[in-house]
């Protein structure tokens, strides 16, 4: 079966996961793409040059698999007479009615933002087949929909909500965790103060506020620890950051973005503790590939957070406080090293393309059965 992937934003787990699916699948998987930039011009005009690729393609493919950020309806208007016919599966790594947008953007200002979740609607209406990145952000695009909907005066199409359902279904991300295996040290050291990560993006809705007044916390107390923050920086200086580099000091032993991935996994190997503090979080990459590697995770009872715990650790892995968060780590802290139980590791390696690329490939193979 041949399997074509529409991705308008091509970079970061938008990227990887094009890649890695392909790599993994059993099909023959292709991908049309577009540079990761520029997101909200992306969702308006990433579906005029993709038809355009995909008009010039030698063969259509047997299923069309697409990312949330493509707009499916003005997609298929322009190639309808190469793409009629053929199914359609929308994969929702994220969707723009429950994104936290930053409060200072300037569409939020001047509310203009809706635009964005209409698209996603009318590609999902569009659609023959809906997959969302987890059971928790099923459960939120659904929730939200109805309230979306409501704004508009007449003929909002409530009825369609079901409709959606019907053809919806979660399908997990798909993670190259193994890729983790080869950097693994023989021999974790010992002796050291406990290492603190953060691997996230540093942005808003990582809530990078929370994660530093915790540290600022309990060094106050004058417990010892190390911290590297690692992640993607996408603004100038953001101040938390540098803040915390100049109050945390000499406990700071890394602060940027890891150049590569052998980097990347050297510090998620050496790494003891993963205190979480996002406000949003549709998956959880970094979470799962910091647990997969050994991190003790400190997780908001939130989000999709507890789907990373098996059930009996969850009271004690998961928090719903900040302060709570505050004397868990200091516990962590105190009882390193304690390494996680190996029920952890196993709970986030489900998640692995070895298990994964089947499912996926058995998902697509029922959805060009519809053709």
């Amino acid at each position: 079966m041949r399997i074509l992937i529409l991705e308008p934003y091509f970079t970061g787990s938008h990227r990887r996961w094009a890649e890695e699916y392909a790599r993994f699948s059993a099909y023959d998987v292709h991908i049309l793409n577009l540079p990761g930039r520029f997101w909200k011009w992306r969702m308006h005009g990433g579906a005029v040059s993709l038809a355009q690729q995909f008009l010039a393609l030698p063969a259509p493919p047997d299923v069309i698999l697409a990312s949330d950020m493509l707009d499916v309806t003005t997609f298929l208007a322009l190639t309808r007479h190469y793409s009629a016919g053929i199914p359609v599966a929308l994969y929702f790594h994220e969707n723009q009615l429950t994104y936290p947008w930053s409060p200072t953007d300037r569409d939020v200002v001047a509310r203009r933002d809706s635009h964005y979740g209409f698209i996603n609607y009318v590609s999902a209406l569009a659609a023959d087949a809906l997959f969302f990145n987890s059971e928790f952000h099923l459960n939120a695009f659904f929730d939200a929909l109805p309230r979306f909907l409501k704004h508009f005066p007449d003929f909002n199409g409530l009825e369609n909500i079901a409709l959606l359902k019907e053809k919806a279904r979660v399908l997990p991300l798909g993670l190259d965790l193994r890729r983790f295996d080869w950097l693994r040290p023989e021999i974790r050291p010992t002796g050291d103060p406990p290492l603190i990560l953060w691997n996230h993006r540093w942005e808003y809705d990582k809530n990078p506020a929370v994660f530093f007044e915790t540290l600022y916390a309990l060094a106050a107390r004058g417990l010892d620890f190390r911290v590297a923050i690692l992640g993607e920086n996408f603004r100038n200086s953001p101040q938390e950051f540098e803040q915390a580099r100049e109050r945390l000091g000499e406990r700071v032993i890394h602060f940027g973005y890891a150049q590569d991935f052998a980097e990347y996994a050297r510090w998620l190997h050496r790494a003891d503790i993963l205190p979480v503090t996002s406000i949003h979080d549709f998956f959880g990459v970094s979470v799962a590939e910091a647990i997969y590697c050994g991190c003790v995770p400190l997780l908001p009872h939130r989000l999709n957070y507890p789907q990373f715990i098996p059930p009996p650790l969850r009271a004690q892995y998961l928090y719903r406080t900040d302060a709570e968060l505050t004397e868990k780590l200091a516990v962590a802290i105190a009882r390193h090293p304690s390494p996680p139980p190996a029920e952890l590791r196993a709970q986030v390696a489900r998640f692995d393309w070895g298990t994964l690329a089947a499912v996926y490939d058995d998902a697509l193979s029922a959805v060009g059965q519809k053709s």
